[in-house]
């Protein structure tokens, strides 16, 4: 545990669910913890008892990756943890494979057919996550168009240049599928689940359209990637909008949980639940604060790229699955700085972006 962490508050102490099985974090609301392929190597995903239409049954939030490992996790879910009751609907946070990679598949009764339920996600996340998945639209992972725009900002490792073009089917080998019909959340929205009130939150920088929920009943936040406790979400330039300003939009957001209880019980997608979360949207900010400084003073001493800024900020180094959302976020700190007018960009005869002090 790092300093940081010992200023918030594990309730369940050093408690770690095993993957197909349910801990009681508050009245009804469970938790559930699955294995990711990654470094960042787990996702914390939430059942709530519930009730829809006098149907008695369960609301699942969030669903982890799709891979037969997963896929086995659920259906022990399915057998042992849900008292012979339904799904009765599958909450997305946002469009992350992690988040809703088996949304299609939880939704309509795993490998059984159990049941049939709608999948609930905001606007913005279910086009962009049909984008994805069809191939419409560039892809953050990888793919020519991802390989260009970051070889545009420095990276220009011929290996690591097609290492990122060969990652076409990375949305798709962990979203397999989609449904082709959902109920669509907004900011601001009340939806009774489990006898209670809980209210939509949007966020943005992270994901298209991103919805945490809070219930003040239950004084429980589920903040999805918004707000988590050991690590900073992540925040990144893609090519899909490649003069956005992602991370303004992140630190706007967290505006959204000021008036929340500071004991607010926060369920975050990654680490562990925990309280303090005015604390936490603190460090967020210095956090922030101090790569914006390290930043912009990496600029006055010589024009800098993105790849230069991953060097700055993170000093180690990635993996490819890593290094692109590094490279998108040292991007983000780079804009940030950049619309709000304190850099100006070039476009140098090497084709790359440099970014330098305004004068």
């Amino acid at each position: 545990m790092n300093a940081l962490e010992h200023q918030l508050d594990y309730p369940f102490g050093e408690h770690l669910p095993e993957p197909a099985e349910k801990h009681e974090v508050a009245p009804g609301i469970f938790w559930i913890r699955m294995p990711l392929p990654f470094v960042l190597n787990h996702i914390n995903l939430w059942l709530v008892r519930d009730e829809v239409e006098g149907v008695q049954g369960w609301t699942v939030i969030d669903c982890g990756v799709s891979s037969d490992e997963i896929r086995a996790h659920w259906e022990r879910i399915f057998e042992r943890e849900l008292d012979g009751l339904p799904v009765l609907r599958v909450i997305v946070t946002h469009m992350h494979p992690d988040h809703v990679g088996l949304a299609d598949w939880i939704s309509s009764g795993g490998d059984k057919a159990r049941w049939s339920a709608r999948v609930w996600m905001s606007l913005g996340d279910f086009s962009f996550a049909h984008n994805m998945l069809q191939g419409t639209g560039p892809s953050n992972a990888g793919g020519d168009a991802a390989a260009a725009h970051f070889a545009r900002h420095g990276l220009t490792d011929p290996d690591t240049i097609e290492q990122i073009r060969a990652r076409k089917t990375y949305f798709s080998s962990l979203v397999p599928s989609l449904p082709v019909r959902y109920r669509r959340m907004r900011d601001g929205d009340a939806i009774r689940m489990g006898g209670r009130t809980w209210r939509t939150i949007a966020g943005f920088g992270h994901a298209p359209e991103h919805m945490a929920l809070y219930c003040a009943e239950s004084g429980v936040l589920i903040s999805g990637d918004m707000v988590l406790p050991r690590i900073s979400t992540n925040v990144s330039v893609f090519d899909v909008e490649p003069e956005g300003n992602p991370l303004q939009l992140y630190l706007d957001s967290l505006e959204a949980y000021l008036p929340l209880p500071e004991n607010t019980l926060v369920l975050p997608a990654h680490g562990k639940p925990f309280r303090g979360l005015h604390t936490r949207i603190q460090q967020l900010r210095d956090h922030h604060a101090e790569r914006l400084e390290e930043t912009r003073e990496a600029c006055r001493k010589a024009p800098q790229t993105a790849r230069d800024i991953v060097q700055v900020i993170f000093r180690r180094e990635f993996d490819i699955h890593q290094l692109t959302f590094a490279m998108g976020e040292a991007l983000a700190h780079l804009h940030m700085l950049w619309l709000a007018g304190e850099l100006v960009r070039t476009y140098d005869a090497d084709g790359v972006y440099r970014f330098a002090p305004a004068a």
